[in-house]
């Protein structure tokens, strides 16, 4: 999709997880997965679904899930979720779908076979007329549902039924995976991470009451708790989305403080040109580049000085960056 195309315009109908299918997506072909940030392989998944839906005159949907079942098979284990559900609404809601379908991943679903995963569940309680998923899509009790005993079953049950290829970036050996940009991301090397997304990589939440002391050293910050978060502790190159659609560049901090208290981790952000009060707003900060690891330092004054190279090095990586943003005014390209 290009700015101006008619997906501008597109209705977006969200099915949350105790809602029945609306009329706009009855009839549905749906992409199938977890979809953890929405990555260049998940996109791939996202245009089969809506040239399938569009050859059978069909709405173009995603179907998703809620917990995450690593969650729901280890609750006590932390995971890093690329995207929260909130900012998966976002994306798919840019990328030309014409809906996001979520269901609760439980007990019950976790116990279903196969064939009734695909005869009851798609077919009979979401009524969807067609599925797309990728190369390494299992599901059923004990994931016993394979992609080629996807196909047969979508066969029996006269469904369309598309399986689709791993996606590389750049004629790269590995394929394009959530791991993958987990990992990057850990290591503080957001531009890999971005690239492999195809955008620069957002966090969503409300801001929240800190200590205050970046006013006192003359960078008031916008705080924000980022729960179970895999992300190096450092410091970033930002892009703000403020809750009235406004956009503000900045740099932020991610880490513990260790020049002051060492405390729990917190997404600090300083809003370049800018004056109000964000607090309980709800705002959005995309990374655009990571400058260095998070340090100790001697004094508070040796801390304000290093802020401003920072601040300088934030506004240089942020006039030269061009990757996409998924918060912008337009929908996005689609993946080469």
């Amino acid at each position: 999709m290009v700015p101006g195309d008619e997906t501008a315009a597109r209705p977006f109908t969200i099915c949350g997880a105790d809602m029945p299918v609306p009329p706009a997506l009855a009839g549905a072909i749906a992409a199938i997965g977890n979809f953890d940030g929405v990555h260049l392989g998940h996109r791939v998944l996202v245009e089969n679904v809506r040239a399938a839906a569009r050859d059978a005159d069909r709405p173009a949907a995603v179907l998703t899930f809620e917990p995450h079942p690593r969650a729901y098979f280890m609750p006590d284990a932390p995971m890093f979720r690329l995207t929260s559900l909130a900012a998966k609404e976002i994306v798919f809601a840019r990328l030309g779908l014409d809906g996001l379908i979520v269901r609760r991943f439980d007990g019950v679903l976790a116990a279903t076979s196969a064939r009734a995963f695909v005869r009851d569940f798609l077919k009979g309680s979401l009524g969807l007329s067609g599925v797309v998923v990728g190369h390494d899509f299992h599901f059923g009790r004990g994931r016993e549902g394979t992609p080629a005993i996807l196909a047969e079953l979508c066969r029996e049950a006269d469904m369309a039924c598309r399986i689709v290829e791993p996606v590389a970036l750049g004629g790269e050996a590995e394929p394009v995976s959530s791991s993958a940009i987990r990992t990057a991301l850990a290591a503080g090397d957001v531009a890999r991470a971005n690239a492999l997304l195809g955008y620069r990589w957002f966090v969503l939440g409300p801001v929240g009451h800190g200590d205050k002391r970046g006013r006192q050293l003359g960078f008031p910050t916008a705080n924000m708790r980022l729960p179970d978060c895999g992300l190096a502790h450092g410091i970033y190159a930002v892009r703000v989305r403020l809750g009235a659609g406004r956009f503000h560049d900045g740099v932020a901090s991610y880490g513990r403080r260790p020049t002051f208290d060492d405390g729990a981790p917190l997404l600090e952000t300083y809003l370049f040109d800018f004056s109000g009060d964000l607090y309980g707003q709800e705002i959005a900060v995309e990374f655009v580049g990571y400058i260095r690891g998070e340090e100790r330092f001697a004094s508070a004054d040796a801390l304000v000085a290093r802020m401003h190279v920072d601040a300088d090095a934030a506004r240089a990586l942020l006039a030269a960056d061009a990757t996409p943003s998924m918060l912008g005014p337009f929908p996005m390209a689609s993946p080469s």
